[in-house]
């Protein structure tokens, strides 16, 4: 890489998302007024403790996340991330469980809490030879449907209270990114809001959001306050001109 000047295509894009991502596609966020915590106790359908208790609440609630999926489509916000790889290496990193920054077109998704379109073991769940990817007529999974090693399938979802397998990845390429940029999350569920702790004091940040969102870290952050299609768009911009 050269050391005295980047070609803004050599540069790394790291793009932190969230739930503010893909609200305007039409999904429920979980902590907003009226959002999917206002419905279902978190306590009864993403923990262990949960889906012991009742597996089929668990399992329904899962599979009418995964149908929703087919009535919605990505929003101007994923596919101007995805376009930003024509211009620079681009590392997504989402807590959003949905596949819209897929289907808008990116190449390198990061999911720190699991992916919808995925069952697992119940026993193994973060064993690579028991997750599988669901058709889109797969969807409606039941209790009784078995993963390889003989366990009931259950979401690919990380749970609170469980590890998350992804992060040190993630971290890394935090370390390793030239623009760092945060996209419609409140940065209050760890360890993903503690992500801007591993990118370098010196690297520009944004954060795009409507709302105010508190950054305890030590960088300088440009903050754009619009939703996550204006204010990409207006981000877009600003580094592509």
């Amino acid at each position: 890489m050269d050391s005295i000047r980047k070609g803004k295509e050599m540069r790394h894009f790291v793009v932190l998302t969230g739930a503010g991502m893909s609200a305007e596609s039409g999904i429920s966020t979980f902590r907003d007024a009226g959002g999917l915590w206002d419905k279902y106790p978190v306590e009864q359908v993403a923990t262990p403790e949960g889906y012991a208790a009742n597996p089929q609440l668990v399992t329904d609630f899962y599979n009418e996340r995964r149908k929703q999926l087919l009535d919605v489509t990505p929003n101007r916000g994923h596919e101007l991330i995805a376009e930003l790889e024509k211009h620079f290496k681009v590392t997504g990193i989402t807590q959003n469980v949905d596949n819209l920054h897929e289907r808008a077109g990116s190449s390198n998704v990061i999911h720190l809490h699991g992916e919808l379109t995925k069952v697992t073991s119940s026993w193994q769940p973060n064993h690579p030879q028991y997750i599988r990817e669901l058709k889109p007529e797969e969807y409606e999974v039941k209790i009784g449907d078995k993963a390889a090693d003989g366990s009931q399938l259950r979401p690919f979802i990380v749970w609170f209270g469980e590890a998350v397998p992804m992060i040190e990845t993630a971290i890394e390429y935090c370390q390793e990114a030239d623009i760092f940029l945060i996209v419609g999350t409140s940065l209050n569920v760890y360890p993903a809001a503690g992500l801007i702790h591993y990118v370098p004091n010196q690297v520009p940040v944004y954060l795009i959001d409507p709302k105010d969102v508190p950054v305890t870290s030590g960088h300088r952050v440009t903050f754009i306050q619009k939703g996550a299609s204006e204010g990409m768009q207006d981000l877009f911009n600003m580094w592509t001109d």
